[in-house]
């Protein structure tokens, strides 16, 4: 077991790639916060896991609600560990220009806002533990843009740069922090990011720009994080690591 012992938070945590990467972790021997905007989706992932477990309804966006997601890893599992920024936020795949305000407000609040809520909220939970790592899931859309998805892939290239910068001034204090970018997948935002209506040719045409011939899965990012929470990365930090397919080539 490859973090046994350990506590982690895993936002967005209900379905797609966060319940993975819970599911994994607990495979894996640690103690997960199942945290996620919809409580029942996150009751469910942690009813499955079952006593390493625990759920918590939280709106990344609200510092209220991030305070108390640390609030409950340190009461129910006594330590913090791990940070899994998941939580994500997407308008539908279509011009930039059809786009309104208040979703653009919601993409950077989901997107970028939490990662600064949780790091104000988190930071010194994980200090007082000793350290620890922070993976923040962006998107290849960070490093590869293309027409479509501008404002999303626009947040995801700032959680991009507040890893970097994340990751230099905390690693005084043995916190390191990397981030993920995963390709299109089977998860419940799927159509959101074709733009269409999931079909075996719209899947086709996706399927095309990625080298490896297949969607993403939450098994996939979920491999990705553990990696990178395990001791196998001590000296990693800073990073994205592209889970792609090849789609960024």
């Amino acid at each position: 077991m490859r973090i046994e012992g350990k506590v982690a938070i895993i936002t967005g945590a209900g379905s797609g790639f966060g319940e993975g990467i819970a599911k994994r972790f607990a495979a894996e021997g640690a103690k997960v916060v199942v945290a996620d905007i919809n409580g029942e989706g996150a009751r469910r992932v942690a009813d499955e896991i079952g006593a390493a477990a625990v759920a918590i309804a939280t709106d990344v966006t609200s510092m209220a609600d991030v305070k108390a997601m640390f609030a409950q890893a340190e009461d129910s599992f006594g330590r913090l560990d791990i940070l899994i920024n998941n939580a994500g936020y997407t308008s539908r795949n279509g011009s930039m220009m059809d786009v309104d305000e208040a979703t653009f407000d919601r993409i950077y609040d989901v997107n970028t806002k939490a990662i600064y809520l949780a790091a104000i909220a988190g930071v010194p939970v994980l200090k007082k533990y000793g350290g620890g790592c922070i993976v923040n899931i962006a998107s290849i859309g960070a490093l590869r843009p293309r027409p479509g998805l501008v404002w999303y892939n626009g947040s995801k290239g700032a959680a991009l740069n507040l890893t970097k910068g994340m990751a230099v001034e905390l690693a005084p204090d043995n916190i390191r922090v990397n981030a993920i970018c995963p390709v299109l997948a089977e998860t419940g935002l799927l159509e959101e990011f074709m733009g269409v209506d999931d079909s075996p040719e719209a899947r086709k045409a996706f399927l095309a720009t990625i080298p490896l011939g297949r969607l993403g899965r939450p098994s996939d990012v979920a491999g990705a994080a553990l990696y990178l929470c395990s001791d196998d990365a001590e000296f990693i930090t800073g990073i994205s690591m592209e889970v792609d397919g090849g789609r960024g080539v």
